[in-house]
């Protein structure tokens, strides 16, 4: 929790503002049973009026003064506890920019989520009843205890007889709780990723009529989630009932023997009375810190998992500059002897892979599904960290790149297309924030997506929707490869980017691209889009199989034979 609580650090001054004034607010409510003792002994009892009237308006005075510390209190509590959380979220998103997808891999995407928002809110809520009761609950209980053994040390030991097993109780069950509430949180993630992955697949599971499946899936998700909540929420309202027959047994034996002495003359009724008003506001301060308890259990519980977070070491650096005009120039691509194996795995990916793209070569590599190929592509840009071998742009190794200029210098299309829910011209800007109306209209003309743009009811201001779900596959692909010519890429990487588009429109794609200032690395599976490459490049379980022309390879390997005699085929069907 350490990590979690420095962050109210800038706002001590307001926290302990905040105590202050809730101090007040208990001086307050622990000074009334001695007024309302005095009004009883020394003015009721002895017909003074004035009496009762003094005391009365300091009650109402002490009273006000209360409210508006009360009020005040609420007002600072809400402000830090909301600054907390804001701060809190912030370093955790901006943390999780620097993982590298090796580590991203180690927490689920519905994981973090749950961190970013339930985990922080309930962190928030602890923050805000901290200011609110964390010192009112037990300074309420020891200042009754103290004042009532000031007004009568008689009655005052049957109020504090059950305190110590009270104490207990609530030691043990919150123990019990911090454990389940972090079980709970952990079944909040089960339950978002199931979620997030149901919507994803909306159109399949429309398509494939699996509705009544995904639901009764989701009902034995949360069905744990009920189960676990409900259990918790129980035991911690354990607490409540056992303190209230405990002190309820101590207000009942100081009633029963209060009575006798007054019977006796032996204590004045003022003062019974005051002693009941602490029991009452013991067993007050009881329900309060149960509350409190079962609030700091759940934030104990989410800030471990946001501390996990927080502790886990950065790959990269976040670099917060101004964003600037991108030009590059084509850059050289060469990989010797690299050799990669995903964390954690034992399998060897790629094995040995030699090669070399000249500035502004068209290289397209091909290989069947699990071949290496998209793995190959992500060592480019560091998206991991290759341990055998050697990576060069332009004859200098990735590692000797500053991340951000090896990053600015490539435009990477993944294999599905990714947009951001916003407008077209939101999704294209997220290539270059700067770039001109221009840029981006011209981008998206050799994209060939500037006229299907156009005919858009508001064109390049047209909302697309989460993922771009009011776009076709052929239309996203053809957006994602725009956004990333904003770039001006020195190295254009198309991971099977166009897979979704037509052979009319890939072939005036690859028109409009063939004089750009780029290399360009194209991971396909059509030998009419390898047939437009330099080069091309045969991967087979990891290992380089065969580079060289369209027509060279038609003559020197069976596989690329094989592929192009299939393919052929079944066009000709």
């Amino acid at each position: 929790m350490r990590t979690v609580l420095k962050f109210l650090r800038p706002y001590r001054g307001l926290f302990i503002l905040g105590l202050i004034l809730m101090l007040v607010e208990l001086a307050v409510e622990l000074i009334q049973p001695i007024f309302i003792s005095e009004i009883i002994d020394n003015g009721i009892l002895k017909n003074d009026l004035n009496h009762v009237y003094l005391f009365l308006f300091i009650m109402l005075a002490t009273g006000l003064v209360a409210l508006a510390s009360g009020i005040w209190n609420s007002f600072v509590a809400g402000h830090v506890s909301q600054a907390f959380a804001y701060d809190l979220r912030t370093t955790q998103f901006k943390k999780i920019q620097t993982f590298s997808l090796d580590t991203l891999q180690k927490f689920k995407t519905s994981s973090l989520i749950t961190r970013l928002t339930s985990d922080v809110n309930n962190c928030d809520q602890a923050v805000y009843m901290s200011i609110r009761i964390m010192l009112r609950a037990p300074l309420m209980i020891i200042g009754s205890i103290i004042m009532s053994f000031v007004v009568e040390p008689r009655l005052a030991v049957y109020l504090v007889i059950g305190t110590p097993i009270i104490f207990v109780i609530i030691f043990v069950i919150a123990r019990i709780g911090a454990k389940l509430f972090g079980k709970i949180q952990r079944k909040f993630d089960e339950m978002n990723r199931f979620f997030q992955q149901n919507l994803e697949a909306v159109r399949l599971i429309k398509a494939s009529q699996t509705s009544e499946q995904e639901i009764n899936q989701f009902k034995n998700k949360i069905k744990d989630i009920r189960h676990n909540y409900t259990y918790a929420l129980r035991l911690m309202e354990f607490i409540n009932p056992s303190l209230l027959f405990i002190i309820n047994g101590s207000i009942l034996a100081v009633i029963w023997f209060g009575s006798d002495m007054v019977n006796q003359s032996t204590l004045e009724v003022g003062k019974l009375v005051a002693i009941l008003n602490y029991g009452m506001r013991m067993q007050g301060g009881f329900g309060m810190l149960a509350f409190l308890i079962m609030t700091l259990s759940r934030m104990k519980a989410s800030s471990e998992r946001i501390e996990e977070v927080l502790t886990t070491n950065s790959d990269e650096e976040v670099i917060d500059k101004e964003p600037t005009p991108k030009s590059n120039q084509a850059y050289g691509v060469e990989f010797k002897n690299v050799s990669f194996t995903y964390p954690n795995a034992t399998k060897t990916v790629l094995k040995n892979i030699s090669f070399k793209v000249q500035p502004k070569e068209k290289f397209a590599i091909m290989g069947s599904t699990g071949s290496g190929k998209s793995t190959l592509l992500s060592l480019i840009p560091k998206m991991y960290q290759t341990k055998d071998g050697e990576i060069l742009i332009n004859n200098k190794n990735v590692d000797d790149w500053k991340i951000e200029e090896l990053r600015d210098a490539i435009g990477y299309v993944p294999q599905t297309a990714l947009l951001f829910s916003g407008t077209i011209i939101e999704n294209l800007k997220f290539g270059d924030p700067v770039a001109d109306n221009e840029m981006l209209e011209m981008s998206s003309e050799k994209a060939q997506i500037h006229h299907s743009i156009k005919g858009f009811d508001h064109e390049y201001q047209t909302l697309i929707g989460q993922q771009g779900v009011t776009l076709s596959g052929g239309q996203k692909q053809r957006l994602s490869i725009a956004r990333a010519l904003v770039r001006k890429p020195g190295i254009l990487i198309l991971d099977d980017s166009t897979s979704a588009l037509d052979i009319k429109t890939e072939s005036a794609l690859w028109d409009a691209l063939e004089h750009e200032d780029t290399t360009k690395l194209i991971v396909t599976q059509k030998i009419t889009t390898a047939k437009t490459a330099d080069r091309i490049m045969l991967l087979v379980d990891g290992e380089i199989e065969a580079i060289g022309t369209h027509e060279s390879l038609l003559k020197e390997s069976k596989l690329y034979q094989e592929i192009a005699n299939s393919q052929e085929s079944a066009v000709i069907a």
